[in-house]
């Protein structure tokens, strides 16, 4: 397989801003001093009067947001993820959820593969606490195509949307030409009949490349990427329940409360099988490169693969 291109998924999500400006006349940015990190830069540069500095104020930010909203306008608001999910939640859940306002939250620099910046900076949990908020949807682009038709998706929704973009630089897969984003449906990248694989963010090119992996040995894998995990797709979940009975989640956040446990909560309801569950086990990160990291809590192809026969038995 040729080399793919990287792009880090935080960089999609700056462009796709300063991109659709001129179509969305109403879309203003608001950012917590990290404007440089979060890449929202890109839209002060093309847009200085619709973009709002509001310093090192998380949740006030987040109040900033909501009075915007309530304003008419379409709000993305911006920082780093443990900052927006966490540190803010509370404002989130009362000031945006609660009034359902269209506010879109673009929080980059999730999960262990923000590296250096140690375990109080890796966020492994906002899945779980965006999804818990009524009326909240929730999204993980795996690549810069996804990443960029997710923020049009999330602008042209009407409501609050917590959208999860990564710092580290991951292989562009969707060709721009004919990838098509549909919120609240996943896409089957692979076809397979002995078990599937669902992943989130950067963890579904890792998929794809462990079902090569297990093909060669004559084991087949459905891959599905599953960009939304609220609402998740029921009906391609279930489905791949029922035809292949062994399900492996693969994602960047704590195996409680993120993907793997809405995928559980959908097949013990609907089609019971054997899943088993592959993301941090409920410990925090740590400080070192992104790839190490990676490797250590064994999210890697690598490790689907041995997870995958294990799963098989």
């Amino acid at each position: 397989m040729s080399e793919l291109k990287k792009i880090a998924t935080r960089e999609s999500y700056g462009n796709a801003l300063a991109e659709l400006a001129p179509k969305y006349p109403d879309l203003v940015v608001l950012d917590a001093d990290l404007a440089a990190a979060t890449k929202t830069g890109i839209f002060k540069k093309s847009c200085p009067e619709r973009f709002f500095d509001c310093g090192i104020a998380e949740a006030n930010m987040m109040g900033v947001a909501a009075g915007l909203a309530a304003a008419g306008k379409t709000v993305f608001a911006s920082s780093f993820a443990m900052f927006a999910a966490g540190r803010a939640f509370e404002v989130v859940r009362n000031s945006i959820g609660y009034p359902h306002l269209n506010v879109k939250i673009g929080a980059t620099h999730a999960g262990i593969s923000v590296g250096e910046d140690g375990a109080t900076h890796q966020c492994c949990e906002d899945f779980a606490l965006m999804q818990a908020i009524p009326g909240m949807v929730v999204i993980s682009p795996a690549d810069d195509v996804e990443a960029r038709a997710a923020v049009e998706a999330a602008i042209n929704y009407k409501g609050p949307v917590y959208l999860r973009f990564g710092r580290l630089a991951v292989p562009v897969f969707n060709d721009p030409k004919t990838y098509h984003f549909e919120m609240g449906k996943g896409v089957t990248l692979r076809n397979g009949s002995d078990l599937t694989i669902i992943a989130t963010g950067l963890m579904v090119w890792e998929a794809v490349l462990a079902a090569e992996e297990l093909a060669k040995e004559g084991i087949s894998a459905r891959v599905i990427n599953i960009h939304t995990i609220k609402p998740l797709d029921r009906e391609l979940v279930v489905k791949a329940a029922k035809e292949t009975g062994k399900i492996l989640t693969v994602e960047e956040h704590n195996v409680i409360g993120g993907l793997g446990s809405a995928v559980c909560s959908v097949v013990a309801e609907e089609a019971p099988c054997k899943v088993r569950k592959l993301g941090i086990q409920d410990v925090f990160g740590m400080s070192g490169p992104a790839a190490e990291l990676l490797d250590k809590f064994g999210l890697t192809a690598k490790n689907i693969v041995v997870q995958a026969k294990e799963l098989l038995g």
